[in-house]
């Protein structure tokens, strides 16, 4: 079986995360990349800093070549590769690469195929276009640092301007998560460049895609801005109207706890949304009670998703944590897999990898690296039934493959015929312009997925249920579902499921990401369906790796503690002045979205297939399998134990005193001089001597103790003078967003007026694409808004859909009444009563 992009052929011309992130994919896909290097190698990978072991993964498949493109020889030969390439991908800031002669124009002028990606620090053509692209400065300049603990107000109060609507709240400190102090958090995840890895190769695929049809190649261009706006598209969104019931939440407040608990072994779990009911009631005998009674319907116990639900939560915390102290971790674990709880423990990188069941499942591989020896990495990221990928050979030294891949530039060189011409294809406006897709995904993993595809130009169809309109209703389930159309079904009757069917009939693609044996139970699983569409793309997604825990409801925040997330970016790896971290959830994280990426980009790919090859097949992938790879900077030898790798400590402040935040007199700094002379002129601007650079915790105590009298502008501007990679943590970034001109432009923001929140303002196109660009459809969807217009255009007559509404089996957009729920048992008397879950389905993922 070939992998789906065999015979491809990439340079990678990369340095960082994102773009050797983005290569190491299409390799695991079937592509042939050669990576090319400046002579000793691309410093990313040959200097110390927390990539470097990245680089023993990212790097994996690829040749590697020398070549100095400021000399004529070398740069000759690029050029001829480039001649015959598929993709290219490249990591210059912008303007550099015509200055060398290697920009899109020239090349494509070359070889109309070929499908050029450039990852830049912020785009081109902005004000911050020539600011470093180091992911710590991109953190600060865009205030995603802010972002990691959020604001005491909340999400949308701080967008709008509008204060903590519970001032007098005072949570003990122990109860929430973040370091002990005020201001923004350093983490160790880099989502920007872990964004813009996840948009570049969404990027390319669609660009594969459109290629396919139009016999020509394109301009692929993301930034790791944009990446940070993948990462905060849920809580950079602005809404004219934040009362409307059930609009906001309590979810994305600093105030809030978050679901962490210590047990009685102390390690640390993840319970999220946190169910009193299961904790207080399994926890009450000497031993746990693996099935207390939770079958009470609208449970007192659980959360809702109200900004006052804070207030409850702030209730139960200390009282979980008792219960959840009197017993060891791994009893919790199998108790809440009996229960079906959304629990997991918080782990390191390393222990996650020595995890046997990633490795059954693929999602984790083993190999062998020259110097390292045998070690355990990030595998397949996703699967395909048809063409599936693998992970490809350890990485090889840089400039192991100079002579050949020389020799074979010659050869092109040689062949004056040498070279591809552009076919003539269609035209296409958008690169899944004419897909279909069936969303029948659930919270945000699936939709966002879908999401990604309907502004691809896909016409996506939203599968919602009855009570759907509870989550839709949230600002965060606005994230995941603009420019799609919606339909209401009770698929419990089968006339309902006979619509569905027959949409089926029409459709290119089938996504979900409800648990499997639900879609079989419902014969909607991919072995029924492409018996009626034999040619159909079916994606599933999970929580979890396939095997044991594939059946178990899981979330964003058990894939971040299981793959280490968690405990990395909590900074729980190692101590910092006495202060012990603790699991951080990240609100910018890409597990869910991540999860959702991947499967945009697996059927992408199955499309480019289909296209060549008429067949359907079978796609799937995980949270899992994104935590991973947000955690491929670091590997583990089999039994679990790590290497030497920079760490944040418990305060999180960054990695070392010239990788690292720092407060001032009247804000803070971030500061990256991870190389030699970048150290240097840090140490020269303060005047502190270069001896005293050995010491990192004195150096560290001496910078803070010089910029404790300045303030944020002027230490950037005496730094910024110097050369020193450095930007202010703009607190304030997120609220000129949506503002600024040239993100408008670009589409990189939009707005449109919604029926219930008035005017609302989002993030939008995450990379854009130069000749089939990508397109917003429209605002986040009211469930059953499009359900008579779908059905009239199957040919229902008024009088059957009217008689299928009043008997339930489809609703339409504000349904005047909902059909009963189950009876069911009366609940007993909770210890202060909350909202009935509105989140019931996130947890059932």
């Amino acid at each position: 079986m070939a992998a789906v992009l065999e015979k491809l052929k990439v340079l990678d011309l990369t340095s960082g995360v994102a773009g050797p992130m983005t290569t190491m994919l299409l390799g695991d896909n079937g592509a042939d990349v050669t990576k090319i290097e400046p002579p000793g190698g691309d410093p990313a990978r040959t200097e110390a800093g927390p990539q470097q072991l990245g680089y023993k993964v990212w790097q994996r498949g690829k040749r590697s070549a020398f070549l100095d493109l400021t000399k004529v020889d070398d740069k000759a030969v690029l050029l001829a590769l480039a001649k015959t390439a598929d993709i290219l991908v490249e990591s210059y800031a912008p303007g550099e690469t015509e200055k060398l002669g290697i920009d899109y124009q020239t090349l494509s002028a070359l070889n109309p195929r070929l499908i050029y990606c450039s990852i830049t620090g912020y785009g081109r053509d902005n004000e911050h276009s020539h600011r470093p692209a180091i992911d710590a400065l991109v953190q600060a300049r865009s205030g995603l640092m802010f972002e990691q603990r959020g604001w005491p107000e909340g999400a949308l109060n701080h967008m709008n301007g509008e204060p903590d609507p519970f001032p007098d709240l005072e949570i003990p400190q122990e109860d929430v998560q973040g370091a002990p102090r005020p201001g923004p958090l350093f983490v160790a995840s880099q989502w920007p460049s872990l964004g813009a890895f996840f948009n570049a190769s969404l990027g390319i695929a669609a660009a594969l895609r459109a290629r396919e049809l139009t016999g020509k190649g394109q301009w692929v261009e993301t930034s790791l801005l944009q990446g940070a706006l993948a990462g905060a598209a849920g809580v950079w969104q602005r809404a004219e109207k934040i009362d409307v019931p059930g609009f906001d939440t309590w979810i994305l407040n600093s105030k809030s706890s978050k679901g962490h608990f210590k047990a009685g072994d102390g390690r640390w779990l993840h319970n999220w949304v946190p169910n009193p009911r299961f904790i207080l009631q399994a926890s009450q005998g000497d031993t746990l009670n693996a099935s207390p009674d939770l079958t009470v319907q609208n449970d007192p116990d659980r959360f809702g998703t109200g900004p006052e639900e804070i207030l409850v939560m702030s209730h139960y915390q200390p009282l979980l944590a008792e219960a959840v102290a009197k017993f060891p971790v791994e009893d919790w674990i199998e108790a809440a897999a009996t229960a079906e709880m959304t629990m997991q423990p918080v782990r390191s990188i390393e222990e996650s990898l020595a995890d046997p069941a990633f490795i059954e499942d693929g999602c984790a591989t083993e190999t062998s690296d020259a110097e390292l020896g045998t070690i355990r990495t990030v595998g397949n990221a996703f699967n395909m039934s048809k063409t599936q990928g693998k992970p490809g050979a350890p990485a090889v030294k840089p400039g192991a493959n100079t002579d050949e891949v020389k020799a074979e530039a010659a050869k092109i060189i040689a062949d004056a015929k040498a070279g591809t011409a552009a076919a003539n294809g269609k035209k296409i406006k958008a690169p899944l312009a004419g897909i279909t897709v069936l969303d029948l995904g659930l919270a945000i993993a699936g939709p966002f997925g879908t999401q990604l595809l309907s502004d691809l130009g896909a016409t996506v169809i939203k599968i919602n249920g009855l009570y759907d309109m509870f989550w839709h209703r949230v600002h965060i389930a606005y994230m995941a579902n603009r420019g799609k159309k919606s339909i209401t079904l009770n698929l419990k009757d089968p006339r309902a499921m006979k619509i569905l069917l027959d949409l089926v009939r029409q459709a290119d693609v089938v996504q979900h990401n409800m648990r499997y044996d639900a879609a079989e139970r419902l014969k909607i699983d991919y072995e029924s369906l492409k018996q009626i569409k034999p040619d159909l793309i079916y994606c599933h997604t999970r929580g979890f790796e396939r095997g044991v825990r594939a059946g178990l409801p899981g979330n964003d925040q058990t894939g971040a503690c299981l793959s280490g997330i968690q405990f990395e970016d909590g900074g729980m790896g190692r101590d910092e002045q006495g202060v012990t971290g603790r699991p951080l959830w990240s609100f910018t994280s890409f597990g869910d979205t991540g999860n959702g990426f991947l499967s945009a980009i697996a059927i992408c790919n199955a499309i480019y297939h289909r296209d060549r090859t008429g067949e359907g097949q079978f796609v799937d992938t995980s949270i899992i399998n994104a935590a991973l790879l947000n955690t491929s900077y670091a590997v583990a030898r089999p039994n679990g134990e790590g290497f030497e790798r920079p760490r944040i400590g418990g305060l999180q402040l960054g990695y070392s005193a010239a990788h690292r935040i720092y407060e001032t007199g009247d804000g803070w700094i971030c500061v990256a001089a991870t190389r030699r002379p970048q150290r240097a002129a840090l140490l020269e601007t303060f005047g502190i001597p270069a001896d005293a650079a050995a010491d990192d915790a004195a150096l560290a105590k001496a910078i803070t103790d010089k910029l404790k009298t300045q303030s944020a502008q002027d230490a950037f501007a005496a730094l910024d003078k110097a050369g020193v990679p450095v930007e202010i943590v703009d607190p304030e970034f997120s609220r000129k967003l949506h503002d600024n001109a040239d993100f408008q432009k670009a589409k990189w923001v939009v707005s449109y007026p919604h029926p219930h929140v008035g005017k609302l303002d989002q993030i939008g196109l995450l990379f854009s694409l130069s000749d089939t660009p990508g397109v917003i459809q429209g605002r986040p969807l009211i469930v059953g808004e499009h359900t008579q217009e779908i059905l009239a255009g199957m040919g229902y007559s008024e009088e059957q859909v009217k008689t299928m509404e009043e008997q339930f089996a489809i609703g339409f957009a504000g349904m005047p009444r909902m059909p009963p729920r189950p009876a069911a048992s009366a609940a007993p008397q909770a210890p202060k009563p909350g909202m009935a879950s509105m989140l019931e389905k996130e947890a059932k993922q």
